[in-house]
């Protein structure tokens, strides 16, 4: 049974809320039709963490050592890398505890926590893409300019605006669902708290929440992704008039990375908010992807698709295994 509490402050609570008790804990109601799977899930769980971890760090610490790639490109990757490292803590953790029954509540603070960095990074994701793809449109489309354009003062100012735009539209959507009273039920239909299944569980009127939580997260993910394909007909124009073929392979193998990265992360979001009928069985489905699988897979479309990112790698880690071997 979930603990309760009187609501005692007359400026959170409406009049005919003062009586009531309100929630101090969410239940977490887990993966739909997921029943006597919870062992293979877990393994499933866990390899993709750690590899979304491992992959990303070894990303992050390679572009760091390799001077070579201290563009505005790999800085940018260098941030992605890092957003692959936070993205998936924030909800597996918990996820993979209770896989292996440890308990499925969580606090009143622990769910709007959740919902502060994943939406907080969620923005971050946006921005960041929206950023590397101008970076892009910059190096294909006006090349001779691209140090100048692209100078470190710039990249730095480009990197924190995504990182504060991030914490304003995650600050936002939580206190806009946190200002709800939340009397009960408390079980949440998900294994992490998210908008639309944590705003279903209040006992007020929803309507103007909803609108404006909705609005917010589809109105930055449709600007950025207007923005992003704008930078890409560009880009796609520019690579139609060159003349040779390999430089033609070249810029479209510069680019693929990023657009199949781009269609991992946008498939999720139009499928979860931007869908005019819920489905609690395909929510969970698509958010496990966006939430453990994709950051796995940037490490490998990232190292795969490009040659100076592997062959930095591989100085990288023959490196260190000498400096291993020497020691021993």
């Amino acid at each position: 049974m979930p603990v309760l509490l009187l609501c005692l402050s007359r400026a959170v609570c409406p009049m005919n809320m003062r009586n009531h008790t309100f929630v101090t804990e969410f239940i977490l109601l887990g993966i739909s039709n997921s029943e006597g799977l919870e062992s293979m899930i877990f393994v499933l769980f866990l390899v993709f963490y750690v590899f979304a971890l491992l992959g990303n760090l070894l990303i992050f610490l390679t572009i760091l050592a390799s001077p070579n790639l201290h563009t505005p490109m790999y800085f940018f990757l260098g941030n992605l890398a890092v957003f692959d490292l936070f993205f998936p803590s924030v909800n597996s953790p918990k996820m993979m505890a209770y896989l292996v029954g440890q308990s499925r509540t969580i606090s009143y603070q622990g769910c709007a926590s959740q919902i502060f960095f994943y939406h907080t990074l969620g923005g971050t994701e946006c921005f960041l893409y929206t950023v590397m793809a101008y970076d892009r449109f910059v190096a294909i489309c006006h090349p001779m300019r691209y140090t100048v354009i692209m100078n470190h003062r710039v990249c730095t100012s480009l990197t924190v605006g995504t990182w504060l735009g991030g914490f304003a539209h995650g600050s936002i959507l939580t206190f806009l669902i946190f200002k709800l009273p939340y009397c009960g039920p408390n079980e949440v239909d998900s294994f992490f708290c998210d908008i639309p299944v944590v705003l279903s569980l209040a006992c007020a009127d929803i309507s103007l929440a909803k609108t404006v939580s909705f609005t917010n997260v589809g109105v930055v993910a449709l600007v950025c992704f207007l923005l992003i394909l704008t930078s890409y007909t560009r880009i796609l124009i520019s690579i139609l008039q060159i003349r040779s073929s390999e430089g033609r392979r070249r810029a479209f193998s510069t680019c693929s990375a990023h657009l199949t990265s781009i269609i991992l992360v946008y498939g999720p979001v139009i499928l979860v908010y931007l869908r005019p009928a819920s489905s609690p069985w395909l929510d969970s489905v698509v958010q496990v992807f966006n939430n453990v699988v994709t950051p796995s897979l940037n490490p490998l479309i990232y190292t795969l698709r490009n040659k100076d990112v592997t062959l930095a790698l591989r100085k990288m880690l023959t490196q260190v295994a000498q400096h291993s071997g020497h020691k021993e």
